[in-house]
């Protein structure tokens, strides 16, 4: 089963450093301030470590 890229939208802080590094896999909900993973986004990319990376709030993970 391939990894999944996730976001805990509890513990994230919508400051969308996921979003301007992976535009592709992470959108933003304006409503809540909180960053989302992107339904039938390409995970693969490999900006999603790079994203996981600049993450202050270390929200989102491979499950």
């Amino acid at each position: 089963m391939a990894k999944q890229v996730e976001i805990d939208v509890e513990e994230c802080l919508g400051c969308e450093a996921c979003v301007e590094v992976c535009p592709d896999v992470f959108g933003f909900d304006e409503d809540e301030e909180k960053a989302f993973v992107i339904e039938g986004a390409e995970e693969g990319s490999d900006c999603v470590e790079e994203a996981i990376a600049s993450c202050p709030a270390e929200c989102i993970t491979w499950e």
